[in-house]
Parts: structure tokens; sequence; C-alpha cells
């Protein structure tokens, strides 16, 4: 399984250039095996920041996420023991987020995508990939 981070996510339905190659060819092999998720947090943080007019999504956030859905994305639902365990990383990041979508990967045995340089650089034993790359 693969999880996107949020802006991986927003690269891949963007098809933006900073999504690199080899993460392209990663999230269409696992796409056939119906392994692409992002965690139930992705669409709250995408929400926020459409808000914040930080970003602009194509559709509503409820239309986004459904037409995700029904595409095949899977939705890690943030659940108590997702919780827990993202309380219990030793990370430290401003964004809450992080932490629920490393949770979620980790829990999961997934692979995360992601460009963000201190999920990237930090120490443990979390499976990631530059998603530049």
């Amino acid at each position: 399984m693969i999880v996107l981070d949020t802006h991986t996510l927003l690269w891949m339905d963007r098809d933006d250039v900073a999504l690199g190659r080899q993460s392209r060819v990663l999230i269409e092999q696992a796409w056939t095996k119906s392994s692409v998720a992002v965690s139930a947090i992705t669409f709250w943080e995408s929400a926020l920041l459409a808000q914040h007019g930080r970003i602009e999504l194509p559709l509503a956030i409820e239309t986004w996420r459904m037409d995700l859905l029904r595409a095949g994305i899977q939705e890690i639902v943030l659940d108590g023991q997702i919780a827990l365990l993202a309380c219990s990383l030793d990370y430290t990041s401003r964004d809450p987020a992080d932490r629920f979508i490393i949770a979620s990967a980790l829990l999961h045995g997934a692979l995360l995508l992601t460009a963000d340089s201190r999920i990237l650089n930090w120490k443990s034993n979390l499976e990631r990939h530059d998603a530049r790359i």
C-alpha cells in the first residue's frame, strides 16, 4: 500500500509536474492493485487549506473527496489506534496532520509518498519515498 501525503494527493490530482516520475510510476502500479490510500486527515487538511485560500480545489471538498474515493483512493479512517500511535511518535512538527498521516502509514505497513523534508529526514522505521522523485 502507498499512502499519499496531502500535498502529494494534490499534485497527483492536478497532474502537477512537482510529482516526480518515479512517484507517478509507484502510484500507477499501486492503483492497479487498489493500494493507494490517504489518511482521512488529508481531506480535513485540504479543506482547511482551501478555506484559508492557500489552495484551490477543482470542486467542493465533499464532491472532490467522493470523486477520489469512487476513482479508487482508499481512505484510512482515524481511529483510536492511529491516534495513540500518532501521540507516541518521536516526531516533532508544527503540523498535527503529519503525525496522523505518519501513524496511518506505519500502522498499515505502507510506503509514504511525501516531499516534506522533516518526514523524509526523520530517523525512524517509516518506509518513505520523496514524492519529487
